[in-house]
């Protein structure tokens, strides 16, 4: 599905790991790497291009092989300042944004994403992954989108707005299950603390 579409994967590691206690949760160790590089690594052979989105520790990032992008947008805005970056950088059709503290994802997950996109006629594609209680949850920050969108975030982003949902609510949004069986139960489980990224390392 992908083969017929060029896609730039967008590697999310700008925030600030308050709830890891400032740490730079994309460098922490992760089954021996960095966990930003694993990441890396699991969305590599489903894009075309790779870009990180990262404001500190640099030096570090780029030394993973990708370019890095920092937020233009002051104090840490959150995940869609990430995606503008990507946006502004972007030099495919597609863009796709997945955190660094979901290792897990999906091997499929762009392919799933682009084919539900396509069906659809849609302009962004996002999983909903299965939560405790049984529910399904739609995981944003896991968001597949045309780059021509570039102006809209970007008028959102400036005017102040944050919320991910708030922005793919003026467009034309598919939310896709990853609930089958064959679906990993903690493929979109994200680490937000050092004891929850050791936990999700046991095998």
């Amino acid at each position: 599905m992908t083969a017929m579409y060029s896609i730039t994967g967008l590697l999310l590691a700008g925030g600030r790991g308050s709830r890891m206690g400032g740490h730079d949760k994309g460098l922490q160790p992760f089954q021996g790497l960095p966990l930003a590089l694993h990441t890396l690594h699991r969305l590599q052979p489903q894009v075309d291009q790779i870009l990180i989105s990262a404001n500190r520790n640099l030096a570090a990032y780029e030394s993973l092989g990708a370019p890095v992008l920092q937020d233009a947008v002051p104090d840490f805005a959150g995940p869609l300042a990430g995606f503008l970056a990507g946006l502004n950088h972007c030099e495919t059709e597609f863009l796709v944004t997945v955190p660094c503290d979901t290792p897990r994802f999906p091997l499929d997950l762009v392919d799933r994403l682009m084919g539900a996109l396509q069906e659809e006629d849609a302009d962004i594609a996002m999983p909903s992954a299965r939560e405790e209680d049984g529910s399904l949850r739609p995981q944003p920050v896991f968001c597949l989108m045309r780059a021509d969108l570039v102006e809209s975030l970007g008028r959102f982003v400036m005017g102040g707005g944050r919320k991910i949902d708030a922005w793919t609510a003026q467009h034309r949004c598919v939310v896709l299950p990853f609930n089958s069986p064959e679906d990993d139960p903690q493929a979109f489980f994200n680490a937000n603390t050092l004891a929850e990224l050791r936990r999700l390392e046991a095998p």
